[in-house]
């Protein structure tokens, strides 16, 4: 499967980064009980984190990309803690925080960027269960925020 997967995010023209660092006390994944829990990813973009809130002055394509870059984060936190991306059983659950204005109401959308990632790269495993909400802000001033839970097969 890793050659498929790897050979995905080559057609998407997807370069895996190097995993962030965390930027606080605590790890950037857990695996447990057949489970890899991922801390939530900060949306990095030509190196520099996507900054702003959606309705006031991000744009819901810019927020969009910024889930986007999240997923990308997420996959290469898999690849760190895994080893290889033949690991991943399924995509379980994605937790999209989108930093909003009170107006703002189109979360969904936004965290499609990293959903339809998933989706592209990991085919039908890569479709998950999701929570998108709004918050007033994030850490860094990022504007999207998204963590994961992923189903992985025994090392």
């Amino acid at each position: 499967m890793t050659d498929t997967i790897e050979q995905k995010l080559a057609e998407l023209g997807v370069e895996l980064p190097q995993p962030a660092a965390p930027v606080a006390s605590y790890v950037p994944a857990v695996e447990a009980g057949g489970m890899l829990f991922i801390s939530g990813q900060l949306p990095f973009i030509d190196g520099k984190v996507v900054t702003g809130r959606l309705g006031e002055n991000v744009s819901l394509e810019q927020g969009e990309a910024a889930a986007r870059a999240c997923g990308i984060m997420l996959i290469a936190q898999m690849k760190a803690a895994l080893g290889s991306l033949d690991r991943v059983e399924r995509i379980v659950k994605l937790g999209a925080f989108i930093s909003s204005t009170p107006e703002f109401n189109a979360q969904p959308k936004v965290a499609n960027g990293a959903s339809d990632l998933m989706v592209q790269v990991f085919g039908p495993a890569g479709q998950h269960s999701r929570s998108a909400v709004g918050v007033p802000v994030l850490p860094l001033g990022a504007a999207v925020e998204i963590d994961a839970i992923v189903a992985v097969r025994p090392a």
